[in-house]
């Protein structure tokens, strides 16, 4: 697979990718993640603008979408119930990954892109996301505790540091 800088010229095909991904969240029982309407159209364009949205490509076809965004994250200044594994050295976040059902093991390509940006690596999840939470663990990032959005609602916080 092959990753990309997004363009806004990429948009309905982003939305489409993210939309595919609300269906497997809402599939396996996670109906709480990505509601009202987020990830919208303009945070998108937002990611794309300063530089931080990507797409992953499978021969050829968009296969996926994520954020790739330099520290400090916000909600990432407080954790609860935990710590991060180290909380000294500048970071990346990984945000908004979404791929196609049919598309298998974009998420993984997009942490081995991700760790040839930058050896720490942080990411968080839905609760209910338990399919994000199985990939996420199976690729060696360390759960550290909650972290809490803006809007309040719970995340599960994880680490990688390679």
């Amino acid at each position: 697979m092959k990753i990309r800088k997004a363009q806004e010229t990429d948009l309905a095909e982003i939305m489409d990718v993210l939309d595919a991904a609300k269906g497997i969240m809402r599939a396996s029982g996670n109906t709480g993640q990505w509601v009202g309407g987020y990830p919208s159209a303009e945070t998108i364009l937002e990611d794309i603008r300063n530089g931080h949205g990507f797409l992953v490509s499978d021969n050829g076809q968009i296969a996926g979408y994520f954020a790739f965004i330099p520290s400090p994250e916000p909600t990432y200044k407080e954790i609860y119930d935990g710590e991060w594994s180290d909380d000294t050295l500048p970071y990346h976040v990984i945000h908004r990954i979404g791929s196609y059902p049919h598309k298998h093991g974009v998420f993984q390509s997009i942490i081995d892109w991700c760790l040839q940006q930058d050896r720490n690596l942080r990411i968080d999840t839905h609760r209910d996301n338990h399919i994000m939470q199985h990939v996420i663990s199976k690729a060696g990032f360390r759960y550290c505790g909650i972290i809490y959005l803006a809007s309040g609602d719970e995340r599960l916080a994880y680490q990688k540091i390679v």
